[in-house]
């Protein structure tokens, strides 16, 4: 059905029906209290009225439950002037680098693993490393020189030796030269923040080119 109609359809039901707001009689509030010491004064005996300490008494917690209710307002209040805040501060992270605190890839016997790897400056020459979980090299790539950026790469599973790699975690390395002929290194799982997008109270950050949530993130710099 397409979307217009949808919207038709809640228009007319909310045009020909009256919507029907049930009152929460769970919690009293302040106003259910004052309206019970009221009652309580108008039903008291003549011969014995209620005494002026308890009327006193019964006074001081209304004002209690009142100070009480308006302080939880406030500070729900405030809670959600933080978090607002917190998530737009987040939008100053903004071409800033966001390091997901890994460089490790799942690979399964037979298919193939796509990984994304950010090089923060030109690539005249490099080449891409596969570790195994000991830290030793099983597979290289070569990197075509390129403009710097994030580029995505496909592992087959095939290892240095010509056999097949097995199922599991292994974990990507880089190293490149710029113009100048700078040695430098990179790995996968470090990429630039390139928007920030909010989602149902959920803060995701965009790196490479997935929206991650905000605490995936381990290091901002």
């Amino acid at each position: 059905m397409a979307i217009n109609s949808l919207g038709e359809n809640l228009a007319t039901a909310g045009a020909t029906t009256t919507s029907n707001v049930v009152e929460d009689k769970t919690v009293l509030g302040k106003d259910d209290f004052m309206k019970l010491l009221l009652v309580e004064l108008q039903n008291q005996d003549p011969t014995e009225p209620m005494d002026s300490e308890k009327i006193l008494s019964q006074t001081s917690q209304l004002a209690t439950l009142e100070s009480a209710e308006n302080t939880n307002n406030a500070l729900e209040d405030l809670a959600a002037s933080l978090g607002n805040s917190q998530q737009f501060s987040t939008i100053s992270a903004i071409g800033k680098t966001a390091d997901l605190g890994s460089n490790a890839i799942a690979y399964d016997e037979g298919a193939v693993s796509t990984f994304e790897v950010y090089f923060p400056e030109e690539i005249t020459a490099g080449t891409l490393e596969i570790l195994d979980a000991n830290g030793n090299s099983v597979s290289t790539m070569n990197v075509e020189p390129n403009p710097s950026g994030v580029y995505q790469f496909d592992w087959t599973g095939q290892l240095s030796n010509g056999s097949q790699a097995e199922s599991g975690i292994y974990y990507v390395t880089a190293s490149y030269s710029n113009a100048a002929g700078d040695p430098l290194t990179t790995r996968m799982g470090a990429y630039p923040i390139e928007s920030v997008r909010f989602d149902n109270g959920e803060t995701l950050v965009k790196v490479g080119s997935a929206y991650v949530p905000l605490d995936q993130i381990k290091e901002v710099y």
